[in-house]
């Protein structure tokens, strides 16, 4: 029998989420990371529902050179209004729960995603004019140089790589987000749409084709003799002794021999996320170093005297060994696991 009534386990749900509004109002919503070599432990914009925190001060003194406008929190009138905006939806949450009718779903969640959409079209636009209007007068001008820092994710500004990413504020909206979804699916019962065998039978199949293509994302082909080595900052040249990392922030570094990448992560204390080699024997193939085979001097001769060769499969390593006049060796002897 149909009832517009809301579930038990709904009014629960509805719950934490209204709590998650409240509570993100105590810790930051958003962060851009900027590194830099001069800056080897980073500088951090903390943006939280009512202000700018972090390194404000540093930024703006370094932003004065390339003529950027200096930040400060009473400039922007998102930070007195956005604070209101999170108490909105923490009591529109349990009023949804209190009058205990499923349309009351509808309409929280419609109007957390057009939050979302507008908040975003702001952040854009205020990044947007932070980094393209620039003072004339600047003490550094790079002609057609623009500074706008990334809506989300990374993009390299002169010497600098800054990084955009949800704080622990913005990561409790992203969670209640998910749980109104979680909410809405379950109440309307979506899910029962997919029942039948052929309808599930495309989903696996979508689900599937999703993730491969974004597993497929995760590795950047080397591009040679216009990708740069992060260590020794030579053109990458030779494909077969390249390598590259992932950080845990998702950023690529890309290497011309196996002895850069070691250094390089040692040296900067680099928390990797993927390690990825090129296949000795192969054209533009990167593998996961983990799971490689090593095969080291030799006649083997890389660009930086590293003189490592990496192979799929420890049957194709030996083959190449008496060949290569080479010894094997593992990956744990090439590199300091983090």
């Amino acid at each position: 029998m149909y009832t517009s009534k809301i579930s038990n386990l709904s009014k629960i749900i509805l719950t934490i989420v209204s709590i998650l509004f409240f509570v993100s109002l105590l810790y930051p919503m958003w962060q851009i990371e900027l590194e830099a070599p001069q800056y080897p432990e980073g500088l951090v914009l903390k943006l939280h529902a009512n202000k700018i925190g972090g390194d404000v001060e540093i930024i703006n003194g370094l932003n004065h050179y390339i003529g950027m406008a200096t930040l400060h929190t009473e400039n922007f009138i998102e930070f007195k209004i956005l604070p209101y905006i999170m108490l909105f939806f923490g009591l529109l949450s349990i009023v949804v729960v209190l009058i205990n009718n499923r349309k009351g779903i509808i309409t929280l969640f419609g109007t957390f995603v057009l939050f979302v959409v507008l908040a975003a079209i702001d952040f854009y636009k205020w990044n947007y004019e932070y980094g393209h209007n620039l003072d004339p007068n600047a003490a550094i001008k790079v002609p057609g140089m623009a500074y706008q820092p990334p809506l989300i994710g990374y993009k390299q500004l002169l010497n600098f790589g800054a990084y955009s990413i949800p704080d622990i504020g913005g990561w409790m909206l992203i969670l209640a987000g998910l749980l109104l979804v979680v909410v809405l699916f379950k109440e309307y019962n979506f899910i029962s749409k997919f029942q039948k065998k052929g309808n599930v039978a495309v989903l696996i199949v979508f689900t599937s084709t999703l993730l491969i293509s974004c597993q497929s994302k995760t590795v950047e082909p080397l591009k040679l003799n216009v990708d740069q080595c992060a260590f020794c900052k030579m053109s990458i040249a030779d494909g077969k002794f390249g390598s590259e990392i992932i950080t845990t922030k998702g950023r690529v570094y890309k290497f011309d021999d196996l002895s850069c990448l070691a250094a390089y992560v040692e040296e900067n204390k680099t928390k990797v996320k993927s390690y990825f080699v090129h296949h000795y024997n192969a054209e533009n193939v990167l593998i996961p170093a983990e799971t490689a085979f090593y095969l080291k001097g030799g006649i083997i001769s890389s660009p930086m005297r590293g003189n490592m060769a990496a192979f799929s499969s420890q049957e194709e390593a030996i083959s190449f060994k008496e060949k290569l006049e080479a010894r094997e060796i593992t990956w744990a002897n090439i590199i300091i696991q983090q």
